[in-house]
């Protein structure tokens, strides 16, 4: 019975549907969804045709295919994903066995001691757990990462951090001395920047935090001054990651435009193009991380003003070295700061060049009305109305203190000198590299950041160049799309910059002579990661290298 019943309902709805169907109501509405769908989908490509060009564009197209067509074979393919996933894995335990390294019998502290060590018994760890690891990084044989002022600064820090170790800025009315310190750092840094009277800015966590603070005040000003629900944002290809963080945290899409090919600067034709009535701000580096290069910033904030939308210049890196390296005799091609019309919103490091404890940076902004839109605050909270102008609540007051203390006691002749030792070691390395035939810079750095790889004319693997610097103990950065390597030079780079240029020398040489010569762990890994389609598979090995950091 109910088998008739369900063939009857079939006959019906056949019966229905051809009727819907015969109606041309039905078939106009039919044809309009189609063009609908052909035309989003041909504006797409065709605004990603104008911004990225054409074989760029259509680059994109098939790795966004064939990625899909992966995912799909090793979902339908059986026994595929479980070798995929064998060999992840694989890959995971190797990167855990070099990162987490237990000796026999060392003591892990894997749940709270049952007794509490005396005080001599935690100094005694505290000198073990520091004596770990074997990088010299005194050697100035690292890029960035450390940004040492000298023993003199470190020890007044660390009576700093001694001084204010409980406090909290999330409670001004404990620690007004911590307030009052926040308050001249970012003024400041506001003053270096040549922010105008109605400036203002906030002392955040880092980089990553100021720039995320910036694309969330400029979201949030769009939202509620022009209705935009679907915002974008304008970037470089070479800006931080820090605004791929935000484009996952905030929903902001994010546009990447090429640069030049032969400056290294952002491409301000296809800026232009990019920018439509969802953009909600336009970005630049001053300078970027990868290569050093410093975009057009007068250029890029013109097009933001003539659009009516943000520009931020993202000068974490450079920025206790961009301010002062006209006063130290290398002067840049044109401002960055608040005197560049239609820049509205900066971000600065005070912990990398500015020498002051890591965990402290500031993002500023033209006037009080953008920071508005920054802030988080709640009135209806049952603990209280509650606010605070970044994302952290409670917040480290040492911090704090230590930036405070690490600006006023070098002050700007102090700074003026720091980048003069390093702007002068930047530009030693710069002309060193320019003298090697096989090697060639990307664009034309300005700033500390120097970036190069093997020239075009020659077959030199540029990882195999990394791989032999890496076997004499350097700690250099090494880059991809396209393959390089970079050093950001810090007083530390002052002393062994004779060195990195010798042994770049011998490495070029031993590769020129014997090209299997630098074919080691690096050249294999990023070998392997460009030549990988699915990017899954990266993805996931990256998280694996994140898991093992907390692993015991």
């Amino acid at each position: 019975m109910s088998s008739v019943t369900s063939e009857v309902a079939r006959q019906r709805f056949r019966s229905v549907f051809a009727r819907v169907e015969a109606n041309p109501v039905f078939s106009h509405v039919r044809n309009a969804v189609f063009i609908i769908v052909l035309y989003r989908f041909l504006s797409r490509a065709f605004i990603q045709a104008a911004i990225k060009g054409p074989v760029t564009a259509a680059r994109d197209y098939f790795n966004s295919f064939v990625q899909r067509f992966i995912l799909i074979a090793r979902a339908s393919v059986p026994g595929a994903n479980s070798l995929v996933k064998k060999e992840i894995a694989k890959q995971i335990k190797s990167i855990e066995k070099k990162m987490v390294r237990v000796a026999p019998g060392e003591k892990v502290y894997r749940a709270l001691p049952t007794t509490g060590l005396s005080e001599p018994a935690v100094r005694k760890e505290l000198d073990r757990y520091q004596s770990m690891g074997d990088v010299d990084w005194k050697a100035g044989r690292i890029s960035g990462a450390i940004y040492h002022g000298g023993e003199e600064v470190s020890a007044l820090i660390t009576d700093a951090f001694s001084r204010f170790t409980i406090t909290n800025p999330l409670h001004p009315e404990i620690f007004p001395g911590i307030r009052k310190m926040e308050a001249e750092v970012v003024s400041m840094v506001l003053r270096m920047y040549n922010g105008p009277e109605t400036a203002c800015g906030s002392v955040t966590s880092g980089g990553t935090e100021s720039l995320l603070m910036a694309v969330k005040a400029y979201r949030d000003m769009a939202r509620e001054q022009r209705g935009v629900t679907e915002p974008e944002m304008v970037v470089p290809v070479t800006i931080h990651a820090a605004f791929d963080k935000a484009e996952s945290y905030f929903g902001v899409k994010l546009i990447h435009i090429p640069i030049h090919p032969v400056t290294g600067k952002v491409d301000l034709v296809r800026v232009a193009r990019a920018i439509n009535r969802n953009t909600i701000m336009v970005a630049g580096s001053a300078p970027n991380f990868p290569h050093g290069i410093i975009d057009d910033i007068p250029a890029l904030a013109a097009l933001a003003k003539k659009a009516g939308i943000g520009m931020h210049v993202d000068c974490c890196l450079g920025g206790f070295v961009v301010p002062f390296q006209e006063k130290a005799g290398f002067a840049l091609e044109h401002a960055v700061d608040f005197r560049v019309d239609g820049v509205t919103s900066i971000s600065v490091d005070t912990h990398k060049y500015g020498f002051a404890p890591k965990g402290s940076s500031v993002v500023m902004y033209r006037s009080k009305e953008i920071r508005d839109f920054q802030y988080f605050v709640t009135t209806e909270w049952p603990g209280g109305i509650y606010a605070s102008p970044t994302i952290a609540g409670s917040r480290p007051g040492a911090l704090i203190a230590g930036c405070w203390a690490a600006m006023v006691h070098f002050g700007e002749d102090g700074y003026v000198k720091s980048t003069k030792q390093i702007m002068e070691t930047a530009r030693k390395i710069k002309a060193g590299v320019l003298e090697i035939k096989s090697l060639e810079l990307i664009g034309d750095p300005l700033t500390t950041v120097i970036a190069f790889r093997a020239a075009a004319h020659t077959s030199i693997n540029t990882y195999a160049i990394a791989d032999l610097l890496s076997r004499k103990h350097w700690h250099l950065n090494v880059l991809q799309n396209p393959p390089a390597i970079h050093i950001a030079c810090t007083m530390l780079t002052v002393n062994a910059v004779d060195q990195l240029l010798d042994d770049l020398r011998q490495a070029v040489s031993e590769i020129e002579k014997d090209p299997e010569a630098g074919k080691g762990a690096v050249a294999a890994i990023y070998g392997t990661c460009a030549s990988v389609p699915d990017r899954t598979i990266v993805a996931d090995v990256t998280r694996g290298f994140l898991d093992a950091l907390t692993k015991i």
